[in-house]
């Protein structure tokens, strides 16, 4: 496939990809415009809302203004005037990151991997960009340099994610006609050391942050089975009728990889807020007026008991993954892989990786939703990553002191003979 073709695919699937994402924020405005409206209001004001959602969902800020009455319906402080909603709306950008994955792993396979996800973040910053631009009002007033920046930078961060993918499978597979691009050539010229420790840090702590998400995905579908009667009543108490309900039950799916990163958040310890002044963490609960979404029928009313035993989750994840990871990188030639730090230095890798990828999401999970106290929703990234990093290093240092001190008889008994044939001596030549 030649770079120009690629190129083109590569912005296809960028546009398909936005144009996905979009189709799920307008299908909840267009029942509202027509069942619950009855057409009578303007369809540029749906339209413009669906692509404030969608920028929402890529992080792009809104400047929010609400009217004279509805301000005082709220009652909030501050309702009246104009306020800033910067929480990410993380289902849509979930959406176009598994599209970008697949462009990256079909760019990388082809050998122009750059150019593929160069074209793609093209394409997403010109949709970003001109949706901020038309959508921009006086009742909500997206950021126009962010619409231009951060859809095309959620689309390169799924793009590389999946070209880096296809370039470890392709350098596993050992053929070296599955990725014929520069990328592979270059990675082949890496020391192999080196990279072998990272790749092993990278395995064991985003193995270990995607293990404790799945663990906080598996809470709250048990909170939602378990409290799923109390959710019913809450949404029935809205009265919002089946077309109401469906935008609703749509708001929620979106929010709902939030809901899991606020899990998560709760898991480590640091917990989250939903509103300024409240708290939610395995050691208590503090909550003032909560939005009113149903889904807020999960929320626990006290905290846990022995809550700090919750962080045997991610011990247990950083020791696993170190102890699968550690044979793996045993198999590097040389004597490094076998020195007493090692260890140290892979854990400690590691628990910065797992931090960094649970705080980012902290991060961009959380922000302000509403004037007043609402202006801080969701958890702090900085004890949320600094909880993950430590609780990973922990766990993988020690996973990784056992398989190293694994008995020769063991599992891995073929992985360290070849090691010990590799650095036996070769025995002198006789003539």
């Amino acid at each position: 496939m030649t770079r120009l073709t690629c190129a083109l695919l590569a912005a296809l699937e960028a546009a398909v990809a936005a144009l996905i994402g979009l189709g799920i924020a307008v299908l909840p405005m267009m029942l509202l415009w027509s069942v619950h409206f009855g057409l009578t209001v303007d369809l540029a004001v749906f339209l413009r809302a669906a692509a404030d959602v969608w920028l929402l969902g890529h992080g792009v800020d809104l400047v929010a203004q609400l009217d004279p009455v509805t301000a005082d319906r709220i009652g909030l402080p501050g309702a009246g005037e104009p306020f800033p909603i910067t929480i990410a709306v993380l289902g849509f950008g979930l959406v176009t990151i598994l599209f970008a994955r697949r462009i990256g792993r079909r760019a990388a396979a082809t050998g122009h991997a750059v150019t593929g996800c160069l074209a793609a973040m093209a394409v997403a910053a010109g949709i970003g960009g001109t949706l901020a631009i038309l959508a921009a009002d006086p009742a909500a007033r997206p950021s126009v340099w962010q619409g231009f920046v951060l859809p095309a930078v959620v689309v390169g961060l799924g793009a590389v994610i999946g070209a880096a993918y296809e370039l470890l499978r392709a350098e596993a597979s050992a053929r070296p006609d599955a990725s014929p691009g520069t990328l592979l050539a270059r990675w082949r010229d890496l020391p192999e050391a080196p990279l072998a420790a990272a790749l092993a840090a990278v395995r064991i702590g985003a193995g270990s942050a995607f293990g404790i998400l799945a663990v906080a995905a598996v809470l709250v579908t048990v909170l939602i089975a378990v409290d799923y009667a109390t959710i019913v009543g809450l949404s029935q108490a809205l009265g919002a009728g089946a077309d109401g309900g469906i935008a609703i039950a749509i708001a929620e799916l979106a929010l709902l990889p939030n809901v899991v990163v606020w899990a998560a958040s709760w898991l480590l310890g640091p917990g989250f807020a939903l509103g300024a002044g409240s708290s939610l963490s395995p050691t208590g609960t503090l909550l003032g007026p909560v939005p009113g979404l149903p889904l807020a029928g999960i929320l626990p009313a006290e905290g846990a008991a022995l809550g700090i035993v919750w962080l045997i989750v991610p011990l247990v994840l950083g020791f696993a993954g170190a102890t699968v990871a550690w044979p793996w990188f045993l198999r590097t030639p040389g004597r490094t892989a076998h020195a007493w730090w090692m260890p140290v230095a892979v854990s400690a890798a590691a628990g910065l990786v797992a931090g960094v990828v649970l705080g980012l999401l902290a991060w961009w999970s959380g922000g302000a939703v509403g004037p007043g106290r609402l202006a801080v929703v969701g958890p702090e990234p900085l004890p949320v990553a600094a909880m993950a990093a430590l609780t990973v290093f922990l766990g993988s240092i020690a996973g990784a002191f056992t398989a190293r001190a694994k008995p020769r008889g063991g599992r891995f008994a073929d992985e360290r003979s070849a090691f010990d044939e590799f650095d036996r001596p070769e025995p002198a030549y006789r003539g």
